[in-house]
């Protein structure tokens, strides 16, 4: 059974009416926060576009039946007029630890699938998980396809930050953004997820997760409560002896405690955030000063492998800055 796609119901209804309308753009651009289900849109719309291509299809949305042929071709990896780019893993690598970035000769390997007419339908569909993975020669050889697209041709390109991409690709793209799911749909995904979890947990996780199924998955088994409740501790009370920063770093510093780490720098600008939502007047402008250096800290931590510990303390002292500028002033 195929995997539903929960939410998105505006950015469906586009895709489609371009498709049934006869407007489909060659490119598109699928931009939007990690863990939403861009890959899975993509993967939809590819395969909706190809069965669409041998016949009608009696399914709505993005859905295709899994008796179709085109849906059995994708399912077993085989379907000759669909090609997946993605970044591969290592030689040698026993871990599975992936590549860096999707290579040029992964892009130009896209001429096999355009060097002959397509075998089942017209279409010849490319996906791109993600874009934000091409090394600068790849991507400049794939704007080669862009500019001059194949007749018939599809790009599904996933974006997890869409404003890094070359202008020039950009700009062949039409771009569809998917927003963060909202309550409902978390919970139809989680539950479709993990049949087998307690409402309390799926609860949690919605949470945690913050609009993104593929966050909250990630963040299953790791105590996000109780991590929740250190954060929010501190941003309420305040820490004016450092003991509860302290505690907080030193229960994220191990090697095994990185899954962790990676759910507070997560969780810590969403909880700024919420707080902020709570204030108003001089409250409110400081506490979104304090999100804007939490969100900063936390982004660059990922990117620059910073000390674990002293992020940690420093992200600590951001949210003590919450307790202290809502107290009433003498």
């Amino acid at each position: 059974m195929s995997t539903p796609l929960y939410g998105h119901d505006e950015a469906i209804a586009f895709f489609r009416d371009s498709l049934d309308g006869g407007r489909l753009h060659h490119a598109w651009l699928l931009s939007g926060p990690e863990g939403i289900g861009k890959a899975l849109f993509a993967a939809k719309a590819a395969l909706r576009v190809l069965a669409g291509g041998q016949g009608r299809v009696d399914a709505p949305g993005l859905d295709v039946p899994d008796s179709h042929p085109a849906a059995k071709l994708v399912a077993a990896g085989s379907h000759p007029d669909l090609m997946t780019l993605e970044r591969l893993p290592k030689e040698n690598s026993s871990s599975g630890e992936l590549a860096r970035s999707i290579t040029v000769d992964q892009v130009r390997g896209l001429q096999r699938l355009f060097a002959t007419t397509a075998s089942l339908s017209p279409w010849r569909v490319v996906i791109i998980d993600s874009i934000d993975d091409l090394e600068r020669n790849a991507a400049n050889a794939l704007l080669k396809n862009l500019e001059e697209p194949p007749p018939h041709s599809l790009f599904l390109l996933v974006s997890h930050a869409s404003e890094r991409l070359l202008p020039t690709i950009r700009s062949r793209c039409r771009q569809l953004r998917l927003s963060l799911l909202d309550d409902d749909a978390m919970t139809s995904a989680l539950q479709a997820a993990l049949p087998e979890a307690e409402p309390a947990e799926i609860a949690e996780l919605r949470i945690a997760g913050h609009g993104s199924p593929g966050r909250a998955l990630a963040f299953r088994g790791l105590d996000i409560a109780a991590l929740e409740q250190a954060m929010e501790a501190i941003a309420r009370e305040g820490d004016p002896t450092n003991a509860r920063r302290v505690a907080l770093a030193q229960g994220l510093t191990a090697k095994s405690a990185q899954p962790r780490y990676e759910a507070f720098l997560a969780r810590a600008p969403s909880l700024v955030a919420a707080i902020a939502k709570e204030r108003r007047g001089e409250a409110l402008a400081e506490a979104l000063r304090i999100w804007e250096k939490t969100q900063a800290l936390a982004s660059s931590a990922r990117g620059l492998s910073l000390d674990v510990e002293s992020v940690v303390f420093e992200i600590g002292g951001l949210l003590a800055g919450l307790a202290t500028s809502s107290a009433p002033r003498r």
